[in-house]
C-alpha cells in the first residue's frame, strides 16, 4: 500500500493502478492524504521549494488528518532550510551514505577492538 502510494502514478502497473484506485475511492482521507504526498514530491523532485508555504497552508487546512497538520506544522518551524533543501540541486546523499557505512562499521565491531583497527577497516573497507 505505502509503496503505490509513494510510486508515480505513470510508473504503477495495471493492477496496481487499479488496487489503488479501489483503495482510495474507499476511504477519503486516504485519497486526501496521497495528493498532498504526490504534491509534495512533485515539489520536491523538481525543485519547487518556492511552492512550500502554499503547501503548508493546504496541509495544515485538513482538519481531517491531524498528522498530516502537525507534519506542516514541524516544516514551519525552520521553514527557510526547508525551502532551500527543496530548491537547490545539492545534496548530502554521499555523505550521508558514508556514515551510515561507518556506523555499520563500528555496530559490527562494538566491544571487540580499539580505535585503531576500526581505522584500519574503515580505511580499508570499500
Amino acid at each position: 500500500m505505502t509503496r503505490w502510494l509513494l510510486t508515480h502514478p505513470d510508473a504503477l502497473v495495471g493492477s496496481d493502478r487499479i488496487q489503488l484506485q479501489a483503495v482510495l475511492a474507499y476511504s477519503s482521507g486516504l485519497d486526501v492524504l496521497t495528493k498532498h504526498a504526490r504534491a509534495f514530491a512533485h515539489m520536491a523532485t523538481d525543485l519547487h521549494g518556492d511552492q512550500l508555504p502554499a503547501r503548508i497552508e493546504s496541509a495544515r487546512a485538513s482538519t481531517d488528518l491531524p498528522s498530516l497538520s502537525r507534519f506542516a506544522h514541524h516544516l514551519e518551524r525552520d521553514v527557510e532550510a526547508v525551502v532551500a533543501g527543496l530548491s537547490r540541486p545539492w545534496n548530502s546523499g554521499v555523505v550521508e551514505g558514508h556514515v551510515n557505512r561507518i556506523k555499520m562499521l563500528k555496530r559490527q565491531m562494538f566491544d571487540r577492538a580499539g580505535f585503531e583497527f576500526l581505522r584500519k577497516r574503515v580505511l580499508l573497507a570499500k
